[in-house]
């Protein structure tokens, strides 16, 4: 059965996720409230924040991961990576923010990279062709961790490639007093573009807040289309 997926982005009053510096302390205090049982995480989005340079490095031969604790209520730490950029996945085990970590890759995967999950002891799942079945990914996550809500904190490849799929049912944006411009995509939704407007999503506004700083935090819930949309990977 499928989790609820919610989006959680920090964006400008433009829409960009870039070009201004987020309330990083509000974005996860907002995060917080959902409680969620994984966290959905592109593997740009890491390969682009502080720990990249470790992520990037295989660390070889690792001993067995110590014994789960039934009472850790940290969520689980789900990566898509089916081009294979993350070759450290034992360093995001020992980051505090998770109590695990489960990788996402095609079924065309490289042997390497599969020897490299075993040989890191990190539980994966195989789907797609060329790219991530994400649906399928998402029903893995929610059998294998008995998962009922996933947050996505990714960029907008991740986010449209989720959104065109369907896969969404929650929105949410805190948006800051900033306007950036510019001519470069990094929107928070990135995706082909539409040949008409019948393919727009239509939300319904779930709640809105108004945060100190002049922050707005806006909550959609995804009308599911009429027509069931394209199976997307990524």
């Amino acid at each position: 059965m499928k989790p609820r997926v919610i989006l959680h982005n920090a964006i400008s009053a433009d829409g960009r996720t870039d070009g201004f510096q987020p309330d990083l302390e509000a974005y996860y205090g907002l995060a917080g409230r959902f409680h969620e049982d994984v966290t959905l995480a592109g593997s740009q989005t890491l390969l682009e924040s502080p720990d990249g340079p470790a992520l990037s490095r295989d660390p070889g031969n690792v001993p067995e991961p110590p014994a789960q604790d039934p009472k850790d209520v940290r969520p689980i730490l789900a990566v898509p990576d089916s081009r294979d950029r993350i070759k450290n996945w034992v360093f995001l085990r020992t980051l505090p923010y998770w109590r695990d970590v489960f990788a996402l890759s095609s079924s065309t995967a490289p042997q390497e990279q599969v020897e490299r999950f075993r040989r890191q002891h990190i539980p994966y799942f195989l789907s797609g062709r060329e790219r991530v079945d994400l649906a399928a990914a998402l029903s893995s996550i929610g059998g294998r961790f008995g998962a009922k809500t996933v947050r996505v904190d990714a960029g907008g490849t991740l986010n449209g490639a989720l959104l065109r799929a369907g896969l969404v049912d929650e929105i949410s944006l805190l948006v800051h007093p900033r306007f950036v411009g510019g001519m470069s995509p990094r929107s928070v939704f990135k995706a082909d573009d539409l040949e008409t407007d019948e393919g727009a999503l239509e939300l319904n506004l779930a709640g809105n807040e108004t945060l100190p700083g002049g922050l707005v935090w806006l909550r959609y819930n995804v009308i599911p289309p009429k027509t069931a949309p394209a199976p997307v990977e990524d």
